[in-house]
């Protein structure tokens, strides 16, 4: 008898670990590459961080990169996803309203921001989905009985 996929899932139930695991990372990627380049060129965040008017630009700055490039390191990873996923959205959604505020702008200034605003925002929506599903079979939040 051939194998049928249900109807319901899609098949997804038979991969479910795996697709949160690449899910976990692909979420996570924009933030890591430019978490690096903030923690590499920390001079040049801090300026930019005021360019865009950013509160406190150097304490800005340490946040970003904390959240960029540690954060989604252990997003990645799969540690304390459910917490993280939710800072992370949180996070996510302040960069949006200082960094993208489209709303101020015009020209083609206010359409790149309005795209990196709903970025942004779908963003958020895959964190949530992640606090929701938890990081998955395989994380470290599974190996030490988080999952």
């Amino acid at each position: 008898m051939p194998r049928r996929i249900a109807v319901n899932t899609f098949g997804s139930d038979k991969i479910k670990d795996e697709v949160i695991m690449t899910a976990r990372f692909l979420l996570v990627l924009l933030f890591l590459i430019f978490g690096l380049d903030k923690l590499t060129n920390y001079s040049g965040t801090v300026a930019y961080m005021q360019q865009v008017g950013a509160p406190m630009p150097t304490i800005s700055t340490l946040v970003a990169i904390f959240m960029e490039f540690f954060v989604s390191w252990a997003i990645a990873l799969g540690a304390f996803t459910r917490p993280l996923a939710v800072l992370l959205a949180v996070y996510t959604l302040g960069t949006a309203l200082i960094g993208h505020h489209y709303w101020t702008m015009t020209g083609m200034d206010r359409f790149e921001a309005e795209i990196n605003f709903y970025k942004n925002i779908s963003i958020i929506g895959g964190c949530f989905l992640l606090y929701v599903t938890g990081a998955g079979k395989y994380s470290l939040d599974a190996k030490f009985g988080l999952y």
